[in-house]
């Protein structure tokens, strides 16, 4: 467990739709802006901010109703052209009033498939922060389509903090964080921290979702579970307190969810791997020695000796699953060749591994279930 205390230099900050909407749709400028004030304070003082904002869709549905004719996509990718126009025109306002320039980065789950572009998302936001424009992003919901969208917001705060390098997540809520019930109930406590060795708090938690929001608390603790595991310190808050962000920085004993960083910090290239799950192109099947090399303290890359199976069809450089003999999925990585050459050399020793180690992710409970 991670032992000194988070750092803020860069940090990512999520906020919620149920944050900055009130009941009827509309954007609540109030809240706004005071959010608007605590980031513009940490950014006089020297801190990197990355703001990931929800609410265009909400923004937009309180102004244009869809029409019954339109389906329940169509209708979402209106509200948001209307919303997200809305949502930053408010933005670059207040963050004008700060003498501070706002700048608007769209994405979609698809920047984050190809390396290329994951790289060049980076390097846009990195000239912003270098030429003091604060980045706000979100997803870009007139283009997304069902299969290829976001979780929610939570999602995409973690893949941007992972990322950027942040050395901690902020996630604003209508609630102070994570509790042992119902939030309001009798016997109902916050907890505090949860560090990368428990697990007891995904029990409490409840699958329901909020409001306007695409996702609930169930999908934060997962995402935030994910982002600690990476090395980066988050923080589930309630966005509705007064200077929580400013308190959370100072490192004042407020009410929220603090998920301890674990103190090992994975490459550039193992963050980008460990969010591409849902982009596999195929699965290999390997035995039993490759397993135990692969979730041994070593470093080892997959050889083609330890492959038994092929599914699916991929090129050299994608991203393909890695399953054990009794059908659990281990980890995954980028090939260096082809499902046809593969096919043709299972079982087989060659130079090359089959995927290098550099290219390689092993998930934490496979190596924790095999050292136990």
């Amino acid at each position: 467990m991670k032992n000194s205390k988070p750092e803020f230099n860069r940090i990512a900050i999520k906020v919620g739709s149920n944050v900055i909407t009130l009941p009827d749709g509309s954007l609540n400028s109030w809240r706004i802006s005071r959010i608007v004030q605590e980031v513009a304070i940490l950014s006089k003082q020297g801190t990197e901010v990355v703001l990931i904002s929800s609410g265009a869709v909400a923004a937009g549905r309180g102004d244009v109703p869809p029409s019954n004719k339109t389906n329940v996509i169509a209708a979402r990718q209106v509200l948001a052209a209307i919303g997200q126009v809305k949502l930053m025109s408010s933005y670059q306002f207040l963050f004008g009033k700060y003498g501070m320039q706002a700048g608007q980065v769209l994405t979609t789950k698809e920047s984050f498939r190809d390396r290329r572009h994951y790289l060049n998302m980076k390097n846009c936001i990195l000239a912003m922060l270098e030429n003091n424009v604060l980045p706000i992003v979100n997803e870009n919901d007139t283009i997304s389509i069902n299969e290829l969208m976001f979780t929610d917001n939570d999602e995409l705060s973690g893949l941007i903090s992972s990322l950027m390098d942040c050395q901690s997540l902020i996630i604003l809520s209508n609630v102070d964080g994570i509790y042992t019930g119902a939030p309001g109930c009798d016997g109902s406590e916050l907890i505090k921290e949860i560090n990368e060795d428990s697990d007891e708090a995904g029990k409490y938690i409840s699958s329901s979702k909020s409001g306007f929001g695409r996702g609930g608390m169930l999908t934060k603790y997962s995402n935030a579970r994910k982002i600690a595991s990476e090395g980066i310190d988050v923080f589930i808050a309630n966005g509705n307190r007064d200077s929580v962000i400013t308190d959370i920085v100072k490192r004042k004993d407020i009410p929220c969810t603090h998920f301890i960083a674990s103190e090992s910090r994975r490459t550039g290239v193992k963050k980008w791997l460990s969010h591409s799950e849902t982009f596999a192109k195929g699965a290999v099947r390997i035995n039993e020695g490759a397993k135990v090399a692969l979730l041994g303290e070593k470093a080892s890359s997959l050889l083609m000796i330890g492959i038994t199976g092929i599914e699916g069809f991929f090129k050299s450089g994608d991203i393909v699953r890695i399953f054990d003999e009794k059908g659990e999925n281990i980890g995954l990585g980028k090939t260096q060749y082809d499902s046809k050459k593969a096919e043709l050399n299972i079982g087989q020793k060659l130079s090359k591994p089959f995927i290098h180690y550099d290219y390689l992710v092993i998930y934490e409970k496979n190596k924790t279930s095999i050292q136990a």
